[in-house]
């Protein structure tokens, strides 16, 4: 007796759900700038432009300005305007430093030891 088309099991296998997801690991790349040691700007000219930066603050005054000088003790800047400062430098150097650098940039030298061995720095 032969089944009827309409009454005939057809037999699927079952198919599973799988997504791909590529995992990329960090490449352990090693940036240098070959002729300068450890720095990628010449300090020289990151520290001209961050006393540049810090002279036209409109709350320090410029007579103050040395490549030692310290945000607060030196030039008076509250933990406010020492943030605004920083802001400023990251915009002359068009780079953004985290919170955690930031907080310990509390003079012109930190700024420029900071700036300088800083690989997107401008």
């Amino acid at each position: 007796m032969a089944i009827p088309k309409a009454a005939s099991i057809t037999t699927v296998a079952p198919r599973v759900a799988m997504s791909s997801r590529i995992v990329l690991k960090p490449n352990n790349i090693t940036f240098r700038a070959f002729a300068s040691g450890d720095f990628f700007l010449d300090p020289k000219d990151v520290t001209d432009r961050i006393m540049t930066v810090v002279t036209n603050f409109d709350k320090v005054e410029a007579s103050k300005v040395t490549p030692t000088a310290k945000f607060s003790t030196d030039l008076g800047l509250d933990s406010l305007d020492a943030v605004e400062v920083v802001m400023a430098i990251e915009d002359e150097f068009a780079i953004e430093i985290p919170d955690v650098e930031a907080d310990k940039i509390s003079s012109i030298e930190d700024a420029v030891n900071y700036i300088a061995s800083h690989p997107q720095a401008k």
